[in-house]
């Protein structure tokens, strides 16, 4: 049985047990949730270990059959696309589970459905069969809903939910349409993932042109609804906003990413000559995350709703990534995937701690808190640099591939998306920070007795996250060394073909700068080799 099944499994099966645990039993509730995401994030590790780099195809796979006739399945494995995904949704999951004190009431029925969620969003990641693939995300998308509803927070908390499941569910219907019209037109009589990639990757079972056409705004704006793509986006600061601390991290750090990895593994390999003309289209709808939201990012007084403005801006940077269709630029897109899902579930974190504390997260009522929370004001300071992309910080290593590889195919739009990440993003974050840790102290909180996460379990989510961060950015090898060599194949389809008896140039080979032009998907040159070995050097490892 593979580790992917453990993995899955033992969130999914500490919610059922919790079914039977007495409501009153409220640090048994409390203590099944954390050791059965806390099992689910060792396990993660050790699979992350384990997995061979520098290779290609599938390892921890399982497959077994469940209705045969129509070609569904269990199927699960990880390759280098979804390995990183898999280890950061288990953390992010744990993390989750640890600041879930702040729930007071109800706490049996919180849990369940956070286990639910975390299960649903594991097996979505994980899962190499289309149905099963979609049931996750329903299993992960369903409790969220529920839980912004019921344990939500400010005025707006019933508005918030009534938008965001009516965007989320237009969003997995227009997905799920586009899934049935790609198994009917197939002809494949099969859901698994890899068979359906090689069947229609062969010349006589290639999808036609107009289908393709049909099929890929399907993906691309079904997927884009999910991921907040501009203009697309305005569910995901107000639910955040709304939502509860561990509801946010979940989703915002890794549920939200769903339809990134959806584009990645079925869109672009599957849909390869439709992908060419709408790449275009993605690239310029990305300014509106980057630039746009970044603009009313700066206009919010709220924190929570600043990050929620800021995690809609950071997915312009995989939009990007994956416009290029680069082996740099969705390496990076990847990695930009990974570094977010840390990032975000960090900042809601700690920005939930804030509010438990002050009741409150308007700027202009905080002020000067780093004298009173001095860990929770560093770690915010330090999510906020890592937000930012100083280097250090795994978003930096992703977001400089990103634009390394947009560069030769997009130029305009790098230079706008780079103003937009550098400028616009530091100005809003860093005032933000100013506003809420430094200055005067106000009087209201000068008096008040604020308890800053002084013992080491309360610490433990933060650190374990920030830890990532740092990881994470000072050896990017660790993902990109598994990402690269299973975007290799995808981004092959869109090069021109290699002369015959040539090799394709290896992703060590580009990455180190030992090849003079890395070609982009539209066959014009793609990065140059100095700007190749700057990219070398951001992605070095001491």
């Amino acid at each position: 049985m593979s580790i992917l099944t453990f993995i899955i499994g033992c969130p999914l099966i500490a919610a059922l047990a919790l079914v039977f645990v007495p409501r009153n039993f409220r640090v048994v509730l409390r203590a099944a949730a954390v050791f059965a995401t806390f099992s689910s994030a060792l396990l993660a590790i050790i699979m992350f270990v384990r997995f061979a780099a520098n290779t290609s195809g599938y390892q921890f796979d399982q497959q077994v059959a469940w209705v045969p006739s129509l070609g569904i399945s269990y199927h699960v494995g990880v390759d280098g696309i979804n390995v990183g995904l898999v280890l950061m949704g288990a953390l992010v999951a744990f993390a989750a589970a640890c600041v879930s004190r702040e729930i007071k009431d109800r706490e049996k029925e919180f849990y369940i459905l956070l286990l639910v969620m975390t299960g649903g969003i594991l097996g979505a990641f994980a899962s190499l069969d289309l149905f099963m693939f979609y049931f996750f995300h329903e299993l992960a998308l369903v409790p969220t809903f529920i839980m912004i509803g019921v344990w939500g927070r400010g005025e707006q908390k019933n508005y918030a939910t009534f938008q965001i499941t009516l965007y989320l569910s237009i969003g997995a219907l227009i997905v799920l349409a586009g899934l049935i019209a790609l198994y009917l037109q197939s002809g494949a009589n099969t859901f698994d993932i890899p068979k359906l990639t090689d069947y229609l990757r062969s010349p006589e079972h290639r999808l036609s042109l107009k289908s393709q056409h049909v099929l890929f705004p399907l993906f691309l704006f079904g997927f884009g609804i999910l991921v907040s793509l501009w203009p697309f986006h305005s569910w995901a600061p107000m639910g955040y906003a709304a939502a509860p601390s561990p509801t946010a991290m979940l989703h915002a750090g890794v549920l939200k990413k769903f339809g990134l990895y959806g584009l990645i593994r079925i869109a672009l390999p599957l849909l390869p000559d439709a992908a060419q003309c709408w790449m275009p289209i993605l690239a310029w709808l990305c300014l509106g995350n980057l630039v746009y939201c970044g603009w009313v990012a700066m206009r919010q007084k709220d924190f929570n709703w600043l990050a929620g403005y800021s995690s809609v801006a950071h997915m312009g940077f995989i939009f990007l990534g994956i416009a290029n269709l680069s082996l740099i630029g969705v390496t990076g897109a990847v990695l930009v995937m990974i570094a977010h899902g840390f990032l975000a579930a960090l900042t809601f974190g700690l920005s939930g701690y804030i509010y438990q504390q002050t009741g409150t997260l308007q700027l202009n009522q905080l002020g000067g808190l780093l004298r009173k929370l001095p860990f929770i004001g560093g770690a915010l300071m330090m999510a906020g640099f890592a937000g930012c992309g100083l280097p250090g910080f795994a978003n930096f290593a992703g977001e400089i591939s990103v634009f390394f590889g947009a560069w030769k195919v997009f130029p305009l739009i790098t230079i706008l998306g780079c103003w937009g990440a550098l400028i616009i993003g530091a100005v809003y974050m860093l005032r933000a920070l100013r506003s809420m840790l430094h200055g005067p102290l106000p009087e209201k909180w000068a008096a008040a007795t604020l308890s800053d996460a002084t013992h080491l379990w309360r610490r433990t989510p933060f650190l374990l996250l920030l830890g990532c961060l740092l990881l994470f950015g000072f050896a990017p090898r660790l993902l990109t060394n598994r990402i690269a060599p299973s975007v290799e194949p995808i981004v092959a389809s869109f090069s021109p073909a290699q002369p015959e008896g040539s090799a394709a140039p290896g992703v060590t080979e580009i990455l180190r700068g030992e090849t003079p032009r890395l070609t982009a998907w539209n066959g014009s040159s793609g990065l140059e080799k100095a700007p190749t070995l700057v990219a070398h050097t951001a992605l070095h490892t001491p």
